[in-house]
């Protein structure tokens, strides 16, 4: 009788944990994950307009998103981006694109974080991390930005 008191106890906690286990796991997805269309993506707040940022599937968006929340000011350069240097170092993969968009969100070397306001075809390899359908225009000479989850 004692013995199967003590088997109750121990499946009671064995399921609660269980649960707790499986709780933990939704939240994580829930903070990572649009979960409209299973794209990752994290919320920038660019001079007072709020944009989306749709990450790639990739080591560096997880990178990334740890670092979060983050607010910069990032510098004009070449009349076609903006970029800041951050004091993390990235797992990259540098490719030449051929062609950057207008919204592209990209690491240049492994630490420099540059966001394109014009379309232009390009010769520099990046890591890309993500793209801003609803960019704003970034013709100032700085922007603030704010990234959250």
């Amino acid at each position: 009788m004692k013995s199967k008191k003590i088997l109750l106890v121990l499946a009671f906690i064995f399921i609660l944990l269980i649960l707790m286990l499986i709780k933990k796991a939704n939240n994580k997805i829930n903070v990572d994950v649009n979960e409209s269309d299973d794209i990752m993506s994290i919320k920038a707040i660019i001079n007072d307009t709020v944009v989306d940022i749709k990450l790639e599937d990739s080591n560096l968006a997880n990178e990334f998103i740890n670092l979060l929340p983050m607010e910069l000011t990032m510098n004009e350069l070449n009349g076609n981006e903006k970029y800041t240097y951050l004091n993390t170092t990235f797992t990259v993969k540098p490719t030449n694109p051929k062609h950057i968009n207008k919204g592209d969100v990209m690491i240049y070397g492994n630490n420099c974080l540059v966001i394109f306001y014009k379309s232009f075809d390009t010769s520099y390899t990046y890591t890309k991390l993500g793209h801003i359908d609803n960019l704003p225009n970034l013709d100032k000479d700085e922007i603030n930005i704010k990234f959250e989850l």
